[in-house]
């Protein structure tokens, strides 16, 4: 099983070694999912992000995409965009994939795999972008 701290990592870069991993048939396990980085100018981010929320099929509003607040649930969906979930392979890959919000104590002293990022002067963290979201807990 192959574990992944979140924190401080830029999420294209880790995401894209999550889903390779995933689909080599390891299980992957990411904690910290909230304190992931997404890089970019801070109202290009939200605006995106709160303009993929609004989207709605007219014709029947329950057909259109679900976009999560939570933010384990958000990486997760991310990270779903990035497997060929459509195939048998792709959705056997997602069901290999745990995401967690903060580090339970069972995984103290665990090596994480680590991605240090370089010098960043725009950035956005996975908490504050729920956060303007709509998610109040945690």
């Amino acid at each position: 099983m192959l574990i992944v701290d979140g924190t401080n990592q830029v999420f294209g870069r880790m995401a894209s070694k999550i889903a390779k991993a995933l689909l080599n048939g390891e299980e992957v396990l990411l904690v910290n999912a909230e304190k992931i980085i997404i890089v970019g100018p801070k109202h290009y981010i939200l605006d995106k992000f709160r303009l993929r929320r609004s989207w709605k099929n007219k014709a029947n509003p329950e057909h259109s995409p679900y976009w999560p607040r939570r933010p384990d649930l958000l990486v997760k969906r991310m990270i779903r965009g990035m497997l060929p979930r459509k195939k048998a392979r792709g959705r056997m890959a997602l069901k290999r994939l745990k995401v967690l919000i903060g580090n339970p104590d069972n995984l103290e002293g665990v090596q994480f795999e680590e991605a240090k990022p370089k010098s960043l002067k725009s950035y956005l963290t996975i908490n504050e972008l729920v956060r303007e979201l709509g998610w109040r807990h945690g």
